[in-house]
C-alpha cells in the first residue's frame, strides 16, 4: 500500500541527508570507505532484526526515530529498510569504481531517485503496470543526465565518455523502474547499474 505524500516527503528528506556518501566516495581512501560502509550496513542488518524481534531498548528508539517514515511490512513479515542495502551498495561501489564514478553513481541515487518519488507522486498522470509513472522516470532520467554531465565536465572527460555515463544513467532508470519486479532494493541496484556501465564500458570500447 502506498504511503501518504507527507510521508513520502519525510522518506525523502532522509534520503536527501545521506548526501554526504558522495562527498566520502570522492574524497576518502576507499579502503576507508568499503570498511566504513560495510560496518554501516552490519550495524543495520543487525538493529533492523533486534526491531523486528522487539528487542527492549532498541525497538522504541528506533520507531520513535523512523517509525513515521518506514513503508508498512505485511504483519509478521520481516523486510529490511533502504538503509542495510543502501550501505552494502556503498561499499561495492567503493570496492568496485574509481572515486567519481563511485560519487556521481551515489549522488545519482539520492537526487534523482528523489526526484522520481516526489514528482511522480505528486504530478504523475500517466502511470505503468507497476505503478509508476511517465513523469517519475522522466524526472530521474533528466536529474542523472545533469548530474553525469556535470562530473564528466569537471573531470573533463571526452563527449564519448559523457554518452557513456548517460546511458548509465538511463540503464540505472531502468533498475529503479524495475524494482519491485525484480525484488531488490534500488538503493542497491542504481549505483552498481551507473557504475558498472560508467566504469568498464569504456575500457570494452577502447
Amino acid at each position: 500500500m502506498a504511503i501518504p505524500y507527507r510521508q513520502e516527503v519525510l522518506r525523502k528528506m532522509v534520503h536527501l541527508s545521506s548526501l554526504w556518501m558522495p562527498f566520502a566516495l570522492f574524497y576518502l581512501p576507499w579502503q576507508f570507505n568499503v570498511i566504513m560502509f560495510g560496518t554501516f550496513a552490519v550495524l543495520n542488518v543487525l538493529i533492523e532484526i533486534a526491531v523486528f524481534h522487539g528487542v527492549p531498548g532498541v525497538t522504541p528508539l528506533y520507531k520513535k526515530l523512523f517509525g513515521k517514515m518506514a513503508r508498512e511490512s505485511e504483519p509478521g513479515k520481516f523486510r529490511f529498510s533502504g538503509a542495510p542495502p543502501m550501505y552494502a551498495s556503498a561499499c561495492l561501489t567503493a570496492l568496485c569504481f574509481s572515486h567519481r564514478v563511485a560519487a556521481c553513481a551515489f549522488a545519482i541515487l539520492i537526487l534523482s531517485d528523489t526526484s522520481a518519488a516526489l514528482i511522480g507522486r505528486k504530478w504523475g498522470r500517466h502511470r505503468f503496470f507497476n505503478g509508476k509513472s511517465l513523469e517519475g522516470s522522466l524526472a530521474f532520467l533528466l536529474s542523472g543526465w545533469i548530474i553525469a554531465a556535470g562530473f564528466c565536465l569537471a573531470g573533463g572527460y571526452s563527449n564519448a565518455v559523457l554518452a557513456v555515463w548517460l546511458l548509465g544513467v538511463a540503464v540505472s532508470c531502468v533498475a529503479e523502474f524495475f524494482n519491485e519486479q525484480i525484488h531488490l532494493d534500488d538503493n542497491f541496484t542504481i549505483p552498481l547499474m551507473f557504475g558498472a556501465v560508467a566504469e568498464f564500458l569504456p575500457l570494452l570500447l577502447q
